[in-house]
């Protein structure tokens, strides 16, 4: 999977936050995706007493959201956990992981935030930078913003605001289920956002790229062992 050198890792706090108010130029908001043929989830573990993380990618053919590869790779932990800067915390371990696939997706489905960050640049944004790919973040908490409650039936939205600005969406995956907070990640528009969230989700709470993706993260891999067969010729 091709991937961009934007920066190294060996940042201070403070840096870090330059980092983002510089990236965040350069993240795009307009839809360059078209029906995609290949949809990745992504998320990352860790393994609070060893200090270990584990970064999953899951590719899967769309539409019938079938497996065809996967990426995992853990490393050390070398950034703090700081809200707003966990890019930088996992960002690492989940290159690593991109870096063992051989298929390159046309959209990738994000376990964290987009633009809905105080800097306009979570985990979705800058791993699409990395990747020159659209992303999508579908987080399971708000980071920044405020919004009212979505209708209970699944598909029902409504917007995150931040300083005036629509920055997300709150949406209703599942009936009666706790919603999702979606953002544009890179190279996308949000109404495009929620459109492919929707469509990958299959009963669950969470679309089902970033929930094998969490399966395939999780402590426990056997529950992902159905991921570790080789890619197909597709």
């Amino acid at each position: 999977m091709r991937i961009e050198r934007l920066h190294d890792w060996q940042l201070t706090t403070t840096e870090a936050k330059e980092q983002q108010l510089q990236l965040a130029l350069r993240v795009s908001r307009n839809n360059e995706l078209g029906v995609p043929h290949f949809i990745a989830g992504v998320d990352m573990s860790v393994k609070r007493d060893a200090g270990i993380a584990a970064g999953a990618v899951v590719v899967l053919k769309y539409p019938e959201l079938e497996v065809v590869e996967v990426g995992i790779a853990e490393e050390e932990l070398g950034f703090p956990y700081i809200p707003g800067l966990l890019s930088f915390r996992e960002l690492p371990v989940i290159l690593r992981a991109c870096e063992k696939l051989s298929i390159n997706p046309d959209l990738v489905l994000v376990d964290g935030q987009g633009i809905a960050h105080p800097r306009r640049f979570g985990l979705a944004s800058h791993l699409g930078l990395f990747l020159d790919t659209p992303t999508i973040g579908c987080a399971k908490s708000l980071l920044c913003g405020s919004h009212v409650a979505p209708g209970d039936e699944a598909g029902n939205y409504e917007g995150i605001t931040d300083s005036g600005e629509i920055i997300g969406v709150v949406l209703r995956t599942k009936r009666r289920i706790k919603p999702v907070y979606v953002s544009i990640g890179h190279k996308v528009d949000l109404a495009t956002a929620i459109h492919w969230v929707l469509s990958c989700c299959r009963g669950y709470r969470l679309p089902e790229p970033t929930r094998l993706a969490h399966l395939a993260a999780g402590e426990n891999l056997k529950q992902a062992k159905v991921l570790s067969a080789p890619a197909k010729n597709y």
